[in-house]
């Protein structure tokens, strides 16, 4: 066909197939970019973003806690390098120190945003621990570490007990506290360690005071059984509120800082009975001095898949507190009759 543009007459469009129709109708659909895919595009993207940051904390609080826990309790745990003169129990404390805020993570500090904030059971742990060291550092200022009650107070041991009976749970910045960074936690039981190891030196040298009398280590023996008869009451008084309980969730703490508290306890005393060997012997305690340690021993190493809190004469569901308060009483009747021994 020709179209000749002076007869006026309209071109005549060649007519297209029905599958030709078809096709580029498919294709207009195709390419057709539709309306609003700007914004659908923006929320994938943010859909995508918020799955990626729900994975990752998935992947970041629970990879990471399993990464930070450690319940230490090895029974071996010992001081290593102790000079001639040098006390056992005052290195094997520094070194629980060194333990856990340096080779282990000190958890009662770390804030919500890190992974051992989440943690429960090593938290108390260390707490126990740190309690038990806070009591010897005490005694070993008022008692121990110096000649008479009117002698003068040694300087190390004076600011070691100071350091490490701080709070567990003082990190970097706490506003309720002050809007000024501070010392955390971790940094002033360092502190205290370093102290402690400073006295344990002098005393090498000679230019300090251990006193291995049987006065001493009869004080010191009664606080101990004082702050495990205290923690005795604890779990008699959570017993009586709460036994039962299947969802009771604070069983657990209580009993990971009483074992914490045993842990340390069996370790200092096991070393004592070396700093104070003569007096042992010569009052006849090797023997109950040896049981008394293994109680300890024994409690500290107690360590349930799930802490219960069922009824003390269930059938099924055990009483943990129950258990662990049985040798808390036992080790505190045999501490109570070394002291009688002590005091002869």
């Amino acid at each position: 066909m020709t179209f000749d543009p002076d007869d006026g007459a309209a071109p005549q469009v060649p007519r297209r197939s029905f599958w030709r129709r078809r096709w580029d109708g498919l294709r207009a659909i195709r390419f057709r970019r539709p309306a609003g895919s700007a914004a659908s595009g923006g929320r994938s993207r943010w859909r995508l973003l918020l799955w990626a940051l729900a994975a990752v904390l998935l992947l970041y609080y629970p990879l990471g806690a399993m990464i930070v826990e450690n319940i230490d309790d090895d029974p071996q745990f010992g001081p290593a390098g102790v000079a001639a003169g040098e006390s056992r129990a005052v290195a094997v404390a520094s070194g629980l120190v060194t333990r856990e805020v340096d080779v282990h993570s000190w958890t009662p500090m770390q804030p919500f945003f890190m992974p051992g904030g989440i943690l429960d059971n090593m938290p108390n742990f260390q707490r126990g621990i740190m309690a038990a060291l806070g009591r010897f550092s005490t005694e070993l200022m008022d008692q121990v570490g110096r000649t008479r009650g009117s002698s003068q107070t040694d300087r190390d041991l004076e600011q070691a007990r100071g350091f490490l009976n701080e709070q567990p749970n003082i990190w970097i910045w706490q506003p309720s506290v002050s809007l000024w960074p501070s010392a955390t936690s971790a940094q002033k039981y360092r502190a205290g360690r370093d102290k402690l190891v400073a006295y344990n030196k002098r005393l090498a040298a000679g230019q300090a005071t251990f006193e291995r009398r049987s006065d001493n280590l009869q004080a010191l023996i009664d606080r101990i059984a004082n702050d495990e008869g205290s923690d005795s009451s604890v779990i008699d008084q959570h017993i009586v509120e709460q036994a039962g309980n299947l969802f009771d969730m604070h069983c657990d703490d209580i009993f990971y800082f009483n074992k914490g508290r045993l842990y340390a306890n069996y370790l200092l005393m096991r070393e004592l009975g070396s700093d104070f060997e003569g007096v042992i012997k010569e009052k006849g305690l090797t023997s109950t001095w040896q049981q008394t340690v293994e109680t300890f021993r024994v409690a500290s190493q107690l360590e349930p898949w799930v802490v219960w809190n069922g009824w003390p004469d269930a059938f099924v569901i055990p009483n943990h507190l129950a258990a662990q308060g049985f040798y808390l009483l036992r080790a505190r009747t045999q501490l109570r009759e070394i002291s009688a021994i002590l005091l002869r």
